[in-house]
Formats: structure tokens, C-alpha cells, sequence
């Protein structure tokens, strides 16, 4: 497939590492630096790989292109998704760390390619936290089944313009019923990021995956 390399940071663990990757995706208009002041919630143990989406909206980064409003076009959804995988594999080689402990952290947009990771690619990630998730896949939804059950955390607003109840109800059905460990917490609040979700995000990843890899072994 003709992928395109895409821009990235990374940030070794800082203190005794844990092994997890935190991959943050930003969302539209964002890049590789948007989110990179929320990494230190996460600790000094984990690695932090930040990534731009390859694709432009009137100058605006994204990971993907949509048709208007809300509405995708999905054929670039699988295959920016497809492309974002096979990074991850490449990159992980190049900055030694293992592919398999890394943990998607997404706000709008980047919460979708995160999404559409784990319906795409379930046993990918070790987890994912998804600010203001909006369903990627919804013409031909994947047939999703996960053995891994990886931890997920589901952070709609409940006064989100974007995305009405019902979808996200419908969304977070899928998730679950695909076997991954669904957290979900509305936050009474539109599609800004607010610090009740920055602090229950860090909190459920604390509790899932802040461990360093000495203690992990006993």
C-alpha cells in the first residue's frame, strides 16, 4: 500500500518504566504537540509517541477526511487506519519500544482513528481513552471480536452538538460487545475537553496501566 510516513514526537520513559506506550492523537486543526502537556498526567514511566494526521482540511491536520459534518468518508477512515497500524509496527522498531503495550489516547478526531483501531485491529492496542468519541465505522461495521479485552475508556459529553445519545449508546453496545473492558463516563458537557475528563482519564489510566515493569513480574 502507498502509506505516507507521518510526523511524530517521542519521548522515552523518563523514570522506571512501566513498558506502556501512550500513542496521543489530537484532534481537528491539532498536531503532534496539541497534547503533549497532558502526557506528564500519565506519569514519568511511560514512553509518549505523538503523531499528526496526514491529512489536511483547509490547512487543519486530521487523521482522516469527512464529507461534511459529522459524516465520514470511510473508505479514507480504513485506510488511514490501516496506515496509522502499519506505523506503529515501524516505529516502534525504530524507537524500541514494544508495539504491543500501547495505549491510544485520542480527543475528536484522534479519539476516532483510535477508535477505528480497535475495530479494525482489536488485539492491537493494550487500551485506549477516547475524549468525545464518534462511531468511525458505520456503513460496513467490522464484525469485532476481542480476545485481548483490552481497557477502554468511553468519554462522551452529554451536550455534545456533534454526536447525539443514542449514538453514542449505540457506539459504546459495540465496544462492549465486542469484548473489550468499556469505562464509560458522560461528562455533562459539549465537545470541549474539560478537567473532569482529563481527570478521570488520568485516574482510569493510573489504575490500569501505571505500573513499572519490576513490579508487573512479582
Amino acid at each position: 500500500m502507498n502509506y505516507q510516513p507521518l510526523q511524530y514526537i517521542y519521548q522515552p520513559a523518563t523514570a522506571a518504566p512501566t513498558g506502556t506506550t501512550v500513542l496521543l492523537l489530537h484532534g481537528t486543526g491539532g498536531d503532534e504537540r496539541d497534547l503533549l502537556p497532558l502526557a506528564r498526567n500519565f506519569g514519568p514511566g511511560v514512553n509518549v509517541l505523538s503523531v499528526r494526521g496526514n491529512v489536511s482540511e483547509g490547512g487543519m491536520p486530521r487523521f482522516f477526511r469527512r464529507l461534511g459534518m459529522g459524516v465520514f468518508d470511510e473508505d479514507d477512515v480504513r485506510f488511514r487506519t490501516h496506515e496509522l497500524a502499519a506505523f506503529l509496527k515501524q516505529v516502534s522498531e525504530k524507537e524500541g519500544f514494544e508495539a504491543d503495550q500501547v495505549v491510544a489516547v485520542g480527543y475528536s478526531n484522534g479519539a476516532n482513528i483510535a477508535g477505528s483501531l480497535l475495530l479494525l485491529y482489536p488485539e492491537l492496542l493494550a487500551g485506549a481513552l477516547l475524549w468525545r468519541p464518534m462511531q468511525p465505522l458505520t456503513r460496513e461495521v467490522p464484525a469485532v471480536t476481542t480476545t485481548r479485552r483490552a481497557p477502554v475508556f468511553f468519554n462522551p459529553g452529554s451536550h455534545d452538538p456533534m454526536v447525539q445519545p443514542a449514538e453514542s449508546d449505540r457506539y459504546a453496545a459495540l465496544l462492549e460487545g465486542a469484548g473489550f473492558q468499556l469505562t464509560r463516563l458522560d461528562t455533562p458537557a459539549g465537545h470541549n475537553l474539560t478537567p473532569t475528563d482529563v481527570d478521570a482519564g488520568t485516574k482510569w489510566f493510573q489504575q490500569h496501566f501505571d505500573r513499572p515493569v519490576a513490579d508487573q513480574a512479582r
